[in-house]
């Protein structure tokens, strides 16, 4: 059901109410610093409630005086509360003191740019800007624009638009301020206001031709569309600042953007060979080489690079953005079988439901998750299979010992017990269908190490019931996402003991190799996830999940392989791999290898 804020509003502001009628009884009491601390929790809860800036007034009245006050808002050491920032630049405005309240505000307001933190009558005096110092106010609108999207989606501004407005009153008295101009453009091209931020920009570097004016200028008409005209305006920078490496980085992401990754490399090297260990050059270089030719080597250098140069965290956002949508390497890929899509049309036609029953013959066995998936939905269903063909799909590929599907002819049943109730909770707590990265996705099922492995092969089996919109709309969502990280969690167990001939690795390669079924897949993408985290385990891994899919590839010269496109994905997103293989892989995925 859609909700219009209005119930997260009232409960806001019940919040808020409270706080300050404990501020009030702490000022009855002449307590100042608890009551501050309550007017700041107020403050946070709801930032345009009245009663709380009639409350701050009057604590300002108790203390003596605004300069008096101050002391009970100032930040302490640790990273402030917003409601304690904002509290302590309302009462810089009331002392007078501009050029702390405005810069404080603007960044309260950047770290929560959905709230009205920027709604209040002293921010809109029209003599604002004479008592502004130029310095405050560009310091204040860098400040607002440094954690914003670039640009901030229409419908997501008006919060922050007074904050454009106390800018153009600072720069229409202030023209010639060279720094006020270029960081008024940085915050104006964020709020939609290209055609004021490409003019500013060219005045400051009029006024003063430095860098940070040039820079500016190119990334306001780029925001602006205006793509060949910033790379010609970077470009002439470029050139009188050779020593700008940022520059060249920008440069290089334009270029791909406008179609030409193989230029934008030429930009990025440039800097990777004078500046080795500058924290974003490698991290764009190997991005355009993906760019170039789709080797997912390139991505696997730079998680190798990221481990070992944690704190270049532009490297973690080239890898999600690269890994993006794509199958594994950003999350997991719809199932491809003829059960799913039916399971679609039902939901649509029905909705979930306990009473539909709907009866369903297949020509062949389907993955049992499959129906798994179809009875999450609808518990009633009836499968039946007309004939098993060869070869047999119920059967592992080769010798293994653990199995977490059993058959009863066609039938196929859980062979493990079910989960825990800790394991209930602990996998669906983590359990995303897309994810940053491999090693995002790895780091972040650490917390299921501590479960036992038999609950995690439950899990796979005996999956926790979806709620709400999950089962209305995408049940075998839920359940390959739920799969994969159980199969992840199985990845970190008994992490100290050596690769070869650990616990983790046998239980991941018997599920790889069990009947033919999505967990087999979420098995291969924790075995893959592994290798990208583990080096040592690159050589057995690309070995075990290159075997499953040639014995997938040989399957389809007789009959349906559903899991067979998911297998060649696995395969493609290896560190490493023969080239025949992942040439075998492509070939698949394009229709042939017949």
């Amino acid at each position: 059901m859609a909700h219009d804020g209005s119930e997260g509003r009232a409960d806001e502001r019940l919040d808020a109410e409270g706080e300050v009628a404990a501020a009030r009884l702490a000022l009855a009491e002449g307590d100042l610093r608890h009551a501050a601390r309550r007017l700041a929790d107020a403050m946070a809860a709801d930032p345009r409630l009245p009663d709380v800036h009639e409350a701050l007034a009057e604590l300002v009245a108790r203390a003596g005086g605004p300069v008096r006050a101050l002391r009970h808002f100032e930040p302490g050491p640790e990273r402030a509360s917003t409601g304690t920032i904002a509290a302590h630049a309302h009462v810089c405005a009331m002392a007078g003191r501009w050029d702390r309240a405005v810069p404080e505000l603007f960044a309260v307001a950047a770290r929560e740019p959905h709230r009205p933190w920027l709604d209040v009558a002293w921010l809109h005096r029209p003599d604002l800007p004479d008592l502004l110092d130029p310095n405050a106010a560009a310091i204040a609108a860098a400040r607002c624009a440094q954690p914003l999207a670039d640009p901030v989606g229409e419908a997501e501004r008006a919060p922050l638009l007074p904050a454009l407005a106390v800018l153009r009153g600072c720069v229409a008295r202030h023209p010639e301020h060279a720094m006020l101009l270029w960081c008024g453009s940085t915050l104006a091209r964020r709020l939609g206001a290209a055609d004021e931020a490409i003019a500013w920009a060219q005045r400051s570097f009029d006024v003063e031709p430095t860098h940070e004016a040039a820079v500016a200028k190119g990334h306001a008409l780029r925001t602006a569309g205006r793509t060949e005209e910033a790379l010609a305006v970077w470009r002439r920078e470029a050139a009188r600042t050779p020593e700008g490496h940022d520059l060249f980085l920008h440069i290089a992401d334009l270029l791909e953007a406008t179609g030409r990754p193989a230029e934008g490399l030429e930009w990025a090297l440039r800097v990777v060979d004078a500046n080795p260990e500058h924290p974003k050059a490698l991290a764009t270089a190997l991005g355009l080489r993906h760019a170039l030719d789709d080797d997912v080597r390139h991505l696997v250098a730079l998680a190798d690079h990221l481990r070992d140069h944690p704190e270049h965290s532009y490297a973690a956002d080239v890898l999600a953005r690269r890994a993006r949508g794509r199958p594994w390497l950003g999350g997991v890929p719809e199932a491809a079988d003829d059960l799913v899509g039916l399971l679609r049309d039902v939901l649509q036609e029905y909705g979930p439901s306990a009473d539909v029953e709907p009866e369903v013959t297949l020509a062949t066995p389907a993955p049992p998750s499959a129906v798994l998936a179809l009875r999450l939905a609808f518990p009633l269903a009836e499968v039946a299979v007309d004939h098993v063909p060869e070869p047999d799909p119920r059967r592992p590929v080769g010798d293994v010992r653990h199995v977490v599907w059993a058959y009863d002819g066609t039938t196929a049943r859980p062979a493990v017990p079910p989960p825990s109730p800790e394991a209930v909770k602990a996998v669906p707590a983590v359990a995303a269908t897309s994810w940053p990265s491999l090693p995002a996705a790895y780091d972040r099922a650490v917390v299921l190490s501590a479960l036992d492995p038999h609950d995690l092969l439950g899990v796979l089996v005996h999956p926790p019931a979806p709620t709400g919109d999950v089962v209305r709309h995408a049940p075998q969502r839920w359940l390959r996402g739920v799969q994969v990280w159980a199969c992840l969690g199985l990845a970190h167990h008994r992490a100290d003991e050596p690769w070869p001939a650990s616990r983790r690795r046998g239980l991941l390669a018997d599920l790889l190799n069990g009947p033919e079924d999505w967990v087999a897949e979420a098995a291969g993408l924790a075995l893959v996830a592994t290798a990208w985290v583990e080096p040592a385990t690159r050589p057995d891994v690309a070995e075990l999940v290159v075997h499953r899919m040639r014995a997938a590839v040989r399957a389809r010269r007789t009959r349906e392989v559903p899991v067979l496109a998911s297998l060649c994905e696995l395969v493609l997103a290896l560190p490493e791999v023969d080239d025949g293989s992942a040439a075998l892989a492509r070939d698949v995925l394009a229709g042939g290898a017949d």
